[in-house]
């Protein structure tokens, strides 16, 4: 489970990461980061990366869109000492998500993460 420091909460910070950060889209996610050391006035008291989940309607009815946000929930906890410590990620689910193996979720945020050379440490699959 993605520890509750790990995750970001306010809107403010959803908007800043998804209007200011970069962008990479993928098959079934679209993963959007923002890197906090470049805003001096937010302040953060986590020291640690943060991730963020947009899982919208058009993913499925709220079942579905619930197993995929937990699916993601749990993909990003692995990803919690391995991105940029100063980040905050977004990820947006498509709604191919809601048919994708959490395999291939792995796999295209992992993809995302490293084409915009946030992974600190890259080690074996999730």
């Amino acid at each position: 489970m993605l520890p509750e420091p790990s995750r970001l909460r306010r809107h403010a910070d959803f908007s800043v990461a998804v209007r200011r950060g970069r962008r990479m889209g993928r098959r079934d996610l679209v993963v959007h980061a923002f890197d906090r050391e470049q805003v001096e006035a937010l302040v953060v008291t986590n020291h640690g990366p943060r991730f963020g989940l947009i899982v919208s309607k058009a993913v499925g009815p709220a079942v579905i869109r619930h197993r995929v946000a937990r699916r993601l929930r749990h993909i990003c906890a692995d990803f919690v000492g391995q991105v940029s410590p100063e980040t905050d990620v977004v990820i947006r689910a498509l709604p191919g998500a809601a048919t994708a193996s959490s395999a291939e979720l792995a796999k295209q945020l992992r993809g995302g993460l490293t084409k915009m050379n946030l992974l600190v440490s890259v080690s074996e699959e999730p």
